[in-house]
């Protein structure tokens, strides 16, 4: 199957290893003769320092286990505590806002705007304006996403958080290596968030990573990172820390994949050129692009929408029987779904292009489902304009990794036009 994006499993680690010639042996090989198999060591210092270089800015970084576990720690050091409010941007995965409420905080969802299909800095304004008329207070941080790696209107975002003096956590997690206005994304904000993980532009097979502006927050969150340890000979905790530190092996994985890294972004942008022309005469279906000059896309993953008025074969049959297991190999489905619907869903259209492509062993997704409109937050405040969830009904995200090829793509598209009626 042409894969949506490159998983780590078993064969891609050693797809990896081929490709960097021993690079990346050699840096866990080291880690095994060097007995340094922890949360710690030589590697991950060594990776530390070259994500730092990457990102510039004079910015610090700590590598960590998750993404995620970079959001819950930018939280905890913006202060945020139990009954705390904190602006999310609902079209994007649940990484942005479960941390949120592992702190016993509630997420305050915003919709995006049209061009970047991200936080709209004009209904932010709105929403701070709106949970300090009712709670009396401001929430406690700002976190914007740079959905499938395109750049948010940051300065916009940026001159209303700081107007109101409220911290902004970038989460960056699909966006590593993107620009804007030549600057990387996730070095804006007070943190910013990097992800890791199998799928990403580059990956440690888990893992992640948060930016820090100095120092003083570097300690902060590296503090948190390691159980919250105070400096005894033996353990002794004033406060509740985590086990969120990367392993030296997986930070030996990540040291060899920066060595490709600007590979794989240049290869993700050749992808993204060959769609971007490929679907310019494809009436209904439009390449989502950098809208603007500002910014320059990764393009983590290359995504289209399917005008509501297309047929595509086999519309009729659409949601006529219920998904079993995980779609495109998914890990963690364990839920079986009880119905074909839900209250919202991608089009007849888009789901029936969907399977099509499948039938092809050709592997896409539907976009985000935002997050206002999953029953886990149906009680969450919601300031929507109806951007996010127009986007999800029609969008669908195309095969983008680093084995995805020109030969690959042709296909893809021949498959795509050839499924319309």
């Amino acid at each position: 199957m042409i894969n949506i994006v490159k998983y780590m499993t078993q064969k891609r680690i050693f797809l990896c290893l081929a490709h960097m010639s021993g690079q990346e042996m050699k840096f866990i090989q080291e880690a095994f003769d060097t007995n340094w198999v922890v949360p710690l060591g030589p590697n991950v210092n060594g990776f530390e320092k070259d994500l730092e270089s990457f990102m510039g800015q004079q910015k610090r970084i700590v590598a960590l286990s998750s993404g995620t576990a970079a959001v819950h720690l930018a939280l905890i050091a913006c202060g945020v505590k139990a009954g705390d409010e904190v602006i999310v941007q609902t079209f994007t995965f649940c990484a942005s806002s479960h941390p949120i409420t592992y702190l016993g905080a509630k997420p305050v969802f915003v919709d995006s705007e049209s061009d970047t299909w991200n936080m709209s800095p004009e209904l932010l304004e709105e929403t701070i304006k709106d949970r300090i008329a009712k709670t009396g207070r401001k929430p406690k941080a700002i976190i914007p996403v740079y959905l499938y790696g395109m750049p948010g209107k940051i300065e916009e975002l940026l001159d209303v958080a700081s107007r109101y003096d409220i911290p902004v956590i970038e989460d960056a997690a699909e966006g590593f290596g993107s620009c804007y206005n030549g600057q990387m994304v996730g070095t804006f904000g007070r943190f910013g968030v990097l992800s890791f993980n199998g799928n990403k532009m580059i990956t440690t097979s888990g893992g992640g990573a948060l930016v820090c502006p100095d120092n003083e927050s570097y300690n902060r969150i590296m503090y948190f990172a390691t159980q919250a340890r105070e400096s005894y000979p033996y353990y002794q905790h004033t406060e509740i820390g985590y086990n969120y530190r990367m392993s030296n092996i997986c930070a030996g994985i990540g040291r060899g994949q920066m060595m490709i890294l600007d590979e794989h972004i240049k290869h993700h942008q050749h992808i993204a050129e060959l769609y971007r022309e490929a679907f310019k005469q494809v009436d209904g279906i439009e390449f989502h692009d950098n809208p603007d000059v500002k910014m320059s896309s990764n393009f983590w993953l290359n995504t289209i929408t399917i005008a509501p008025d297309v047929k595509v074969k086999g519309q009729e049959n659409a949601y006529k029987t219920i998904v079993k297991g995980a779609v495109g190999g998914a890990a963690g489905v364990v839920h079986q779904a009880l119905t074909a619907h839900t209250d919202c869903e991608p089009n007849d259209n888009v789901e029936a292009m969907r399977v099509c492509l499948d039938a092809n062993n050709i592997e896409s997704r539907p976009l985000w489902k935002p997050m206002h409109k999953q029953p886990v937050y149906k009680d969450a405040p919601a300031y929507i304009n109806g951007v996010s969830e127009s986007l999800f009904r029609q969008g669908l995200c195309l095969p983008s990794g680093p084995m995805v090829t020109d030969d690959d793509v042709a296909r893809i598209v021949s498959t795509i036009k050839d499924s319309l009626c």
